[in-house]
């Protein structure tokens, strides 16, 4: 059949997403198992599972990174791409996102984690990714499903479109209604569900929910609409038809059932995925994928690994053509990418060698090192521009890092280029100012991961603090002082002499050198190497030896000797001139205020604002988030200093999915106690 009709060909490509802790790596498992790809279920707990399966994964028990695995199912082939749940580690897998046909999004019965499931789902609507929910560990589920998944819309701009409905013994699940086929399956742990007849209190319950199903059917079909309004019974291909279409379309989101764990409900998924799921072809138009007229290939780079023996492999996508182990690639303007040297197919931390790909599959490309995760290649000369692009998240969490051996700063800066390209969401500056490393990410388990790798893979022993602050001195009075330089030691001597006027300017204003002399006491030649001398001393200023900012200087009188003067000289005199004026112009420290957006659900924002409080923040106010139900962005001020581990005590008041953006708004004046700590720690580290 066509992409129109029911069931599409060729392979598929599925990501498993939801909420940290939901079942996503149990239900990649789960799906190997009952497919055959694994001849034993793994435990994700003991560590046995083909997803989580990085040292690092199995340390914290969760996901840290997308896990790749492929099966066949009925003769066709399906990757499932397993992606962290835990908002820290979201976006490393955002870039597979892109060129997946579908996403399975796991959720449990759980009110707790609707937030978490509408960050996910809101990653996936701006995509236009057809989506299907799995309610899983519904054998833990203690409240009506109906009333959950109507709980649960809040999440989802579209509805949310219940397939099935439970069969309960004793308030516990034992199998489901499958509302579409309107057949009745008792599960059996590991193994298929069999199909039994249906009581007559579970054929009313049936009856009831399947018509809320084509209800919310109809309002997209008017033909449906009429048949429902004349109490005409739509014949099964209609209903169908509408299913895939809808769910195809982003316009309804299907709701299916189960328990990972147990493997119930593992098998109706599959054939939803089967027959319902769109193919490459459909993938490939929503990402405005051209068509090649010279037969060429178009790939989607989705992630990028770099492996202990067999250098870097780029996992791709093959949205059109297909490609052959040794091909060179392009990417835009035709720039030469580089040969691929290796093809293979990837399970977990496996790879199996292959020498080529059609359409559809997901392949890794070996050592092709200018392939960046993200960017889109072609088999073509002439190249070919990035399909998709993605916005990189603010970082909300930093730290500055050196090795703790010397000789292993080259291999560090190195190392960190290669855990950036495996996960675009770690930002990497070198500050000149403070001289440190600073590694940003998306909270503090996601740069704790990376200096796990840093140490286990790479064998780098790190050092970590938190980022130097970039506080600066200013002055509020005004004073007027001579400096002079006067050395004789045998011929020529050093002599400059000069009167400078020292004021403050206004916040902002930086540093402004005038002159005002006259009568030639000072030569013109010389104006310049005054003021070298005078910026030479506000590199480090009185206090705690921060830059000096906001100061106005202006050279009044001075002294010279046609013989001893000097650029030099007189470089010396407007140094010594403003060390020794600084300090009697009531030196402040200033500190930089940064404009801090909160984003929240509006039951964390009262909690939210009184952490704001206590970090010497000023509240500008809050509105609701733009097109997020139940959300609100909270606005401040708020003190640099105080922003280090911010995020840790939002995410604590909000179920784990508070984000933040600061930009440096200004900077302010520092006293009393807190500007002595900053003093005393400044002196104690020189």
């Amino acid at each position: 059949m066509g992409q129109a009709g029911r069931r599409v060909e060729g392979p598929r490509c599925v990501a498993i997403v939801g909420p940290f802790g939901s079942g996503k790596t149990t239900l990649l498992e789960a799906i190997l198992a009952r497919t055959g790809a694994v001849n034993k279920f793994g435990s994700v707990d003991a560590g046995g599972s083909v997803g989580d399966s990085s040292n690092e994964a199995r340390a914290h028990h969760m996901s840290v990174e997308a896990n790749i695995a492929e099966t066949d199912f009925m003769d066709d082939t399906y990757t499932f791409i397993d992606c962290p749940g835990s908002v820290e580690f979201q976006f490393e897998s955002q870039p597979a996102l892109s060129a997946v046909d579908l996403a399975v999004v796991v959720c449990e019965p759980d009110v707790k984690k609707i937030p978490a499931l509408q960050v996910i789902l809101k990653s996936l609507e701006e995509r236009n990714i057809p989506r299907i929910l799995f309610l899983n560990k519904m054998d833990k589920c203690t409240s009506r499903v109906r009333e959950m998944v109507e709980a649960l819309q809040v999440a989802s701009a579209a509805p949310l479109l219940l397939r099935q409905i439970p069969i309960w013994k004793a308030e516990s699940a034992i199998g489901y209604i499958d509302l579409a086929l309107e057949r009745a399956f008792m599960y059996n742990e590991h193994a298929p569900s069999e199909l039994v007849d249906m009581s007559a209190t579970d054929q009313e319950r049936e009856w009831d929910a399947r018509y809320s199903m084509l209800e919310t059917l109809s309002d997209y079909d008017d033909v449906l609409m009429e048949q429902l309004l004349e109490d005409r019974e739509p014949s099964a291909d209609q209903v169908f038809e509408n299913l895939v279409e809808e769910m195809r379309q982003g316009q309804v989101v299907p709701v299916l059932i189960g328990a990972a764990e147990q493997e119930n409900g593992i098998m109706r998924l599959l054939k939803v995925l089967r027959h319902e799921g769109p193919g490459i072809e459909t993938t490939a138009k929503r990402l405005s994928c051209p068509e090649p007229t010279d037969g060429s290939a178009i790939l989607q780079v989705m992630k990028s690994i770099h492996t202990s023996h067999g250098g870097k492999l780029s996992i791709s996508r093959i949205l059109k053509g297909s490609i052959k182990d040794g091909d060179v690639f392009y990417g835009a303007d035709g720039d030469e990418i580089g040969r691929m040297s290796g093809l293979f197919h990837v399970q977990g931390q496996k790879t199996i060698k292959d020498n080529q790909a059609d359409v559809g599959e997901v392949i890794a490309l070996g050592k092709l090192d200018n392939a960046h995760t993200g960017i889109t290649l072609t088999t073509s000369k002439a190249g070919i521009d990035a399909l998709d692009s993605h916005a990189l998240p603010a970082p909300v969490y930093a730290m500055a890092v050196r090795p703790k051996e010397h000789r292993d700063e080259v291999k560090l800066h190195a190392t960190l280029q290669k855990l950036a390209e495996e996960d675009p969401s770690l930002l990497i500056e070198q500050n000149q100012n403070s001289g440190e490393t600073i590694l940003y990410g998306q909270g503090e388990m996601h740069l704790r991961v990376a200096l796990e790798r840093l140490e286990g893979k790479y064998s780098i022993n790190i050092e970590s603090q938190d980022p130097a602050v970039p506080y600066k001195e200013t002055i509020r009075k005004s004073t007027s002082v001579r400096g002079r330089h006067k050395k004789q030691s045998g011929g020529h001597g050093q002599f400059g002499d000069v009167l400078i006027d020292i004021k403050p300017l206004q916040r902002g204003e930086g540093f402004a050198f005038t002159q005002t002399i006259t009568g030639g006491v000072v030569p013109k030649n010389y104006f310049g190497s005054v003021e070298n001398g005078v910026k030479d001393a506000l590199v480090k200023g009185p206090l705690a030896g921060f830059e000096v900012v906001d100061v106005a200087v202006n050279l009044s009188d001075g002294s010279y000797h046609a013989v001893d003067s000097s650029d030099q000289a007189f470089r010396s005199a407007g140094t010594l001139a403003m060390r020794e004026g600084l300090p009697d112009c009531s030196p402040v420290l200033l500190e930089p205020i940064m404009n801090v957006k909160i984003a929240v659900p509006n039951d964390a924002t009262p909690k939210v604002n009184t952490i704001v409080a206590a970090r010497r923040g000023q509240l500008l106010g809050y509105d609701a988030r733009p097109d997020w139900e139940g959300w609100d962005i909270v606005e401040s001020l708020m003190p640099q200093s105080e922003i280090g581990n911010l995020i840790i005590e939002l995410r604590s008041v909000s179920a784990g999915v508070a984000s933040f953006e600061a930009v440096f708004d200004h900077m302010q004046e520092l006293t009393g106690r807190n500007s002595d700590l900053v003093i005393e720690a400044a002196k104690a580290a020189e």
